[in-house]
């Protein structure tokens, strides 16, 4: 048992040899995507800050209406809202919210062109398959250490480890939708002498609308369930209060910051699953 215990895999020096290394070689990359993201995450959030919160309510109620032609979806959208504001924490939302949008900006800007390219080459995603099912698996806390490393604290690495995180539900939902795309429509488009990039434009997206719609959806919802976790890292949001209280071991604005996280999922989930109209 000793011997078998002495002979141990080096993995932890293996992993901290290659962060020192991408740390010093690749310190001009991290620093422009750092600045890049922030630049995104404060566009984001200076837009949201602009329009006062009564008129952004009204146009969050707006935008319910025309996407539900009912009043359910827009009064808990209205009313959700109204208690945000009441218990003191729009701040901490429009921060979310834009810790979410810009996770939703990269994930799908990364993850739908992935999985395309995985339907169209079944090989290249049966071998990507193993690192989605790693960063799934993986406990988000472990990202936050890599996210520290290159990025320092604040928004930037909570974002990059909710995006790694995040990820592979575009890249698997986009691979699907792609792929189940049935023969005869494929074969009917070639036969009318369609090129690869008709073919995807006209027929193979449509047709994945629905599930790149639905991995948009999932985006969503696990980005929100990261703000806690971000909060660890410096992220600014409604994570913080959490953390707050835990430091605290404040049982009242614990409570009270988690209801408020939990409105602003269910008026996310609500907003975001528009039933077909018949």
């Amino acid at each position: 048992m000793s011997l078998f215990e002495n002979s141990e895999i080096p993995i932890d020096d293996a992993a901290e040899a290659v962060f020192g290394w991408a740390k010093i070689h690749g310190r001009v990359f991290f620093d422009a995507l750092s600045d890049g993201l922030s630049a995104m995450i404060d566009g984001v959030l200076a837009a949201f800050e602009a329009v006062p919160p009564l008129v952004l309510i009204a146009a969050v109620v707006a935008l319910a209406v025309l996407l539900h032609r009912s009043w359910k979806v827009p009064t808990i959208a209205g009313l959700g809202l109204l208690f945000i504001l009441n218990q003191g924490y729009w701040t901490e939302t429009l921060e979310t919210l834009t810790l979410v949008i810009a996770a939703c900006i990269v994930c799908m800007g990364i993850g739908v062109p992935i999985g395309i390219v995985g339907a169209r080459k079944p090989k290249l995603y049966a071998g990507l398959r193993p690192v989605l099912d790693l960063m799934q698996t993986l406990p988000p806390f472990v990202y936050l250490i890599p996210a520290i490393v290159f990025f320092g604290i604040g928004m930037v690495p909570g974002l990059i480890a909710t995006v790694i995180f995040v990820l592979p539900a575009p890249i698997r939902l986009t691979e699907i939708g792609v792929a189940s795309t049935p023969k005869p429509l494929v074969e009917a488009a070639e036969a009318f002498g369609a090129t690869s990039w008709q073919r995807l434009v006209k027929v193979e997206l449509p047709h994945a609308l629905p599930q790149i719609m639905a991995g948009l959806n999932q985006t969503i919802m696990l980005s929100l369930s990261m703000v806690v976790i971000a909060a660890l890292v410096g992220a600014d949001g409604l994570g913080v209060p959490v953390v707050r209280a835990l430091n605290r071991v404040d049982t009242g604005l614990g409570f009270e910051s988690g209801i408020v996280i939990v409105v602003v999922a269910i008026i996310l989930d609500r907003m975001l699953r528009v039933e077909r109209r018949s």
